[in-house]
């Protein structure tokens, strides 16, 4: 959660990249070199300030962290243009593994689930999506200690003074017995927990449902479902109403997507809109908002106020759709069909998180050197699929891991050849491309049986060979090495 000032709310989106854009890749900045005795004297001035007015000495001098974090600037100062379009964002956040993962959540709480839903009349499968998309279910937390990025942050660049407040209130959490000091970790920009609260939104609104006398939100899971609860509830969320619809609009329709400009169900009606299946509109709202994530081509929707709770939660539409459509699967118990009725207005939709994994395992046997393979299509991922790209002959090499590119390097490319291209557009009986000189991909290595690990032999196809082979990775400072791919491993 990123329950912040407005002001604040853009910085923090940016951080996760919720937004809307080109394909372009942009170069991360250098980390700072940042002065440490510099950052020591700013602690000393932060120690007597109004802000830090609640924290004894004991607990600012027992965490005031040693030195600057300077990772932490240079993401405070990155804004990728290699940003997503909404099917992207979609595909990777709602997906058939986080559905049923969230099925198997809802019936694991579905007493405590059951017990939040009577106290703060918020439905449990909207308590769900928002647990799903911050946390996947608590299996994604923030490794970052929260004292040395907020102090960092207090410190250096922009947003000190906004920082500055985070950083007392995380210390007064600690300080308070609520949450362990080891436990305080989280986003580079503070956020922490299972439903990732800033830590001014935990003082305000954390909660110890199981009276345990902690309001526990990393280790405690009915303490974070209760306390997002209990957000959404402060935020306006309306008890029975649903979050709004999937609609289709009628032919020729033109409209500006503002989900803001609400209007009763009957002037939509009267609009010739429909539910995407064609039923007529309920009347369960007293008034919605046209969003259209992806213009009138798109899917549609008409949203209510508990929609609104959803971005209040994150500044972002696309991140309150995550919610709501997770939510919405989640509710039917369905993870056989995880896109909306309409399609997205695309010819090259987004990708699931294993297909991602497919990707970077490809890119990996292919010798690119991306790190590990985590569904998440980060910097190193990109830049790879863009000189992949580039050695096919594939322009723009853009970075981006959509279907199309899915298909070309998991090697299944039969129904797009068979309509006489490839997924690319490049002609199907056109010469293969020759791999560009600067391409870093490399062969598997296959080991003969009989040679050792130390000395390996290139063998020919024909020859017999064990499980274990070696791939050829070229790393960022051009040095060529040879790493072991055991076969299952």
């Amino acid at each position: 959660m990123r329950m912040t000032p407005l002001s604040t709310l853009s910085l923090l989106t940016a951080a996760i990249g919720f937004s809307l854009a080109s394909t372009a890749q942009a170069a991360r900045p250098p980390a700072p070199d940042l002065s440490n005795s510099e950052f020591q004297q700013c602690l000393d001035r932060l120690k007597n300030s109004s802000k830090f007015r609640g924290v004894d000495s004991y607990t600012f001098n027992n965490y005031r962290p040693t030195q600057p974090d300077p990772s932490v600037i240079q993401s405070l100062n990155y804004q990728p243009e290699f940003q997503k379009d909404v099917w992207d964002y979609l595909s990777a956040l709602v997906d058939k593994e986080r559905v049923e993962d969230g099925i198997r959540a809802k019936r694991q709480w579905s007493d405590t689930l059951r017990q939040i839903e009577s106290r703060y009349g918020v439905k449990a499968e909207h308590v769900l999506g928002v647990w799903g998309v911050e946390s996947n279910f608590g299996q994604t937390l923030g490794k970052k200690p929260l004292f040395e990025s907020l102090a960092t942050l207090s410190c250096f660049d922009r947003r000190q003074s906004y920082f500055q407040g985070e950083f007392a209130n995380a210390l007064k959490i600690v300080q308070n017995g609520d949450i362990a000091p080891s436990d305080m970790t989280g986003s580079w920009a503070g956020a922490f927990g299972q439903t990732q609260f800033m830590p001014s939104t935990f003082l305000e609104l954390a909660v110890d449902f199981d009276g345990d006398g902690r309001r526990d939100l990393v280790n405690n899971v009915p303490d974070a479902l209760a306390s997002t609860a209990n957000f959404l509830d402060n935020r306006g969320y309306r008890t029975g109403e649903p979050w709004g619809y999937e609609v289709k609009l009628p032919d020729g329709y033109w409209a500006a997507s503002n989900r803001k400009d609400k209007k009763s169900m009957s002037h939509w009606r009267n609009q010739g809109l429909t539910l995407a299946n064609g039923s007529p509109l309920p009347y369960d709202l007293s008034s919605v908002g046209l969003l259209l994530p992806a213009g009138v081509e798109g899917p549609a929707f008409l949203v209510g106020k508990n929609f609104d709770t959803f971005y209040s939660y994150n500044a972002s539409e696309n991140y309150a759709l995550a919610i709501a459509h997770l939510s919405d699967l989640i509710t039917r118990e369905d993870s056989s069909k995880t896109d909306f009725i309409t399609a997205w207005p695309t010819d090259d939709p987004g990708i699931s998180r294993q297909q991602a994994k497919d990707i970077q395992q490809a890119l990996l046997d292919a010798g690119y050197d991306i790190g590990g393979v985590d569904g998440i299509i980060g910097d190193n991922t990109r830049t790879a699929i863009q000189q992949y790209q580039s050695s096919r002959g594939i322009f723009p090499a853009d970075g981006r891991a959509g279907q199309k590119f899915h298909r070309l390097i998991m090697g299944n490319s039969a129904s797009s050849n068979a309509q006489g291209s490839n997924q690319y557009g490049q002609p199907a009986n056109s010469k293969p491309l020759t791999p560009a000189p600067a391409d870093r991909m490399g062969q598997l290595i296959q080991q003969q049986t009989t040679t050792t690990p130390s000395t390996p032999s290139y063998a020919s196809p024909n020859q017999p060979t064990s499980n274990i082979r070696y791939r050829r990775v070229v790393g960022s400072d051009g040095v060529t090495r040879l790493i072991r791919v055991d076969e299952g491993s």
